[in-house]
């Protein structure tokens, strides 16, 4: 579970009442869509045939850029996640960090979502080595936009508990 009972209401929109401008949410879209993308390479060594995960990402990227409405990245966000269930390990993972981030659009904490797969995929592949997930933290943060760095970084401290706390260890 990686949304929290309690919603902030900085990663709601405007138009639902929260005060996340469209421009952040975008942001965050497009950050998750990245933090999915580096480990996507641990989806595709088992499922090569298999591009749902891929397509999850392009769609959230498409929806950042009003290319694509959120309800059919939303559905390719479904697609990814689907693909991921029946699979274990790193590969697993990386598909739900796809599925995520095609999900940011519908939910903007859905990008914590992507970084925290991302994070246990990378984990998982190295031999569940913390430093290799620290490394994969780290590089997720260097990719955040200044927009919104603050409010992600935050955001990673609110909710690192129900996130695995991959984001502190």
């Amino acid at each position: 579970m990686i949304l929290p009972e309690v919603r902030d209401p900085r990663l709601i929109t405007i138009r639902r009442g929260g005060s996340l401008t469209d421009a952040d949410h975008h942001l965050l879209t497009l950050w998750a869509a990245d933090c999915a993308e580096h480990v996507l390479p641990f989806f595709e060594s088992v499922c090569p045939e298999d591009e749902r995960p891929r397509v999850a990402i392009a769609a959230a990227r498409a929806w950042a850029a009003g290319e694509m409405p959120m309800m059919e990245a939303r559905a390719h966000g479904g697609h990814a996640m689907g693909v991921a269930r029946p699979l274990r390990g790193p590969a697993r993972f990386a598909a739900y960090a796809a599925g995520q981030a095609a999900c940011v659009g519908h939910v903007a904490e859905h990008d914590l979502g992507a970084a925290a797969y991302a994070i246990k995929a990378a984990r998982g592949a190295s031999g569940k080595d913390l430093a290799v997930g620290r490394a994969e933290r780290d590089w997720q943060r260097d990719r955040l936009p200044s927009e919104v760095r603050d409010l992600v970084l935050e955001d990673q401290a609110r909710r690192d508990s129900i996130c695995w706390s991959v984001f502190s260890t």
